[in-house]
């Protein structure tokens, strides 16, 4: 095969790759805009605001900064939203039974009173018992939504570094197909491979 007929299909192969490769690093960082811009608005409609504290005492001392530090701010990013769901709902769910064994103890209330219903004993538990798994509900509930929060942001993050990754590749491959085409303008007729 001759030299100047290989080096013009590598040039055509490393220019159509780093055509390929803009393209993919341009999707990426439209799919981390998205990711990030839609977190962001989502998580500002709700103004949740961030404590200065979890109250757990046996809490890492990066959980302890990080509330320091975002606390009286709104929510606005994923990693407030999980460090929020998984240090500061969680530990506070984690003083209450299970959604599970809240529903039971409810049921067995609301039965007792059922047998008994003018007995307001068995009302004021039935009410605690309720008011409970209202509580461990919206509790459980928000702490999930916020951690798909979280997972959907942390995507438009890994997006974000594979559009720079790509980006780069881009380039280095459109730099290397230039010298390429240079070198192939060099390469004498004759010459094979």
């Amino acid at each position: 095969m001759k030299r100047r007929t290989f080096d013009k299909m590598v040039t055509i192969v490393g220019v159509g790759l780093s055509v390929f490769l803009f393209v993919a690093a341009a999707l990426m960082n439209w799919g981390y805009s998205f990711t990030n811009n839609t977190v962001k608005t989502q998580l500002s409609a709700q103004q949740i605001t961030m404590p200065g504290s979890t109250g757990d005492a046996k809490e890492a001392a990066s959980t302890t900064a990080f509330f320091k530090d975002n606390g009286g701010k709104l929510m606005l990013n994923g990693k407030q939203a999980q460090m929020y769901a998984d240090h500061y709902i969680a530990f506070h769910l984690s003083k209450m039974p299970t959604y599970a064994a809240a529903s039971n103890i409810s049921r067995s209330a609301t039965a007792a009173l059922a047998a008994d219903p003018k007995n307001a004993d068995l009302q004021a538990k039935a009410d605690s018992a309720a008011g409970v798994v209202d509580t461990v509900f919206k509790g459980e509930s928000l702490r999930g939504m916020l951690l798909n929060a979280f997972a959907f942001w942390q995507i438009g993050q890994i997006a974000k570094i594979g559009a720079l990754a790509s980006l780069v590749g881009g380039i280095l491959l459109l730099i290397l197909s230039i010298a390429g085409w240079v070198h192939l303008r060099r390469t004498p007729e004759d010459a094979t491979i």
